[in-house]
């Protein structure tokens, strides 16, 4: 359900809406859905069992990140609010990791410490040296941002497999009359 191709944990989380401008679906469309999010993206190891008051946090926070990557890419300055709640939620207790016997990480938490973790993770993103790596889709539908780590700094999409192929498959269509 989820697809984690933004090389960021935040940027995975603003993820979880796709087309904003076209249609605006929404992954995340209550709190199973989130603690779903939380366990696949690995920010814990067990589904929190988030309440309606964490999710609107989440969802909050989410736009919030969505708009200051946004800003970063198109070179504006931050909103205020945005990195205010940004940095308020970071400050908060993070979950618990332990490294278990067999080699495994467990992380461990409630709802409200997994998105501090997200929100740390987008604090270390914007305020560190990928900062300026980071990029939006450059298929026409998709609002995803990304981080672009390839050598040449010359990735266009935010994945191959789903918008590379279709954006290179409508060129061809275009090109060829089809």
């Amino acid at each position: 359900m989820f697809t984690f191709v933004s090389g960021n944990l935040a940027l995975d989380f603003a993820g979880t809406v796709k087309e904003r401008e076209a249609g605006f679906i929404d992954l995340l469309t209550d709190p199973a859905a989130l603690d779903d999010w939380l366990v696949e993206a690995g920010v814990l190891s067990t589904r929190p069992a988030c309440t309606a008051g964490e999710f609107a946090r989440a969802i909050e926070l989410r736009e919030a990140i969505y708009r200051l990557a946004v800003s970063t890419v198109a070179g504006r300055a931050w909103s205020d609010a945005d990195r205010d709640l940004v940095n308020r939620v970071a400050d908060g207790p993070k979950p618990s990791i332990t490294l278990r016997a067999d080699g495994d990480v467990h992380r461990r938490g409630d709802c409200d410490r997994a998105l501090a973790r997200i929100a740390t993770d987008t604090v270390e993103l914007l305020g560190g040296p990928h900062r300026a790596r980071i990029k939006q889709c450059g298929r026409d539908a998709c609002t995803r941002l990304y981080l672009d780590t390839s050598r040449a700094g010359s990735r266009r999409w935010c994945d191959m497999t789903l918008c590379g192929n279709r954006a290179k498959s409508a060129a061809y269509r275009a090109r060829h009359g089809e």
